[in-house]
């Protein structure tokens, strides 16, 4: 289902999220990673958090759990021919200013923040978001710089 290198990058986000280093993420673990993160989560949130898995969230149970968000996500056509609406040169990337402008006041709105993520973590050279490469990515993983 996931190659070596997305298996590796599970890996390493599953032990950012295990806290306490025992093998199982609970409840405790998510508040003090999103706590990290600046964010102060209700207990409701956090449950409903915890009730996704059927049961203890090993590895297995996380990578199982993101195998079944990621087959339910866009095929990789479909979110490339999204981007694609606001290319209006055809060249396979969007302005980072208008993507900005779009992501944060079309559909459902993102902060600047989220924005501000996106494009950090995102494939932009030169003040251009190559939606091409970032669709692979959300397919795919980021490809491994060995």
């Amino acid at each position: 289902m996931f190659e070596e290198s997305q298996i590796q990058e599970f890996k390493e986000a599953f032990n950012m999220i295990d806290q306490n280093r025992d093998g199982v993420i609970d409840k405790e673990d998510l508040t003090d990673m999103l706590a990290s993160l600046g964010k102060n989560p209700t207990d409701n949130y956090l449950d409903e958090m915890m009730n996704c898995a059927p049961g203890p969230i090993n590895f297995t149970m996380f990578l199982t759990m993101f195998g079944q968000k990621l087959q339910g996500t866009d095929p990789e056509e479909v979110i490339k021919n999204a981007f694609a609406c606001f290319d209006e040169g055809g060249k396979g990337y969007i302005q980072e200013e208008r993507l900005r402008e779009l992501l944060t006041t079309m559909g459902e709105r993102l902060t600047p923040d989220e924005v501000d993520e996106i494009l950090k973590e995102g494939p932009c050279s030169r003040g251009h978001f190559d939606y091409i490469a970032f669709s692979r990515i959300l397919k795919h993983g980021k490809p491994s710089t060995q």
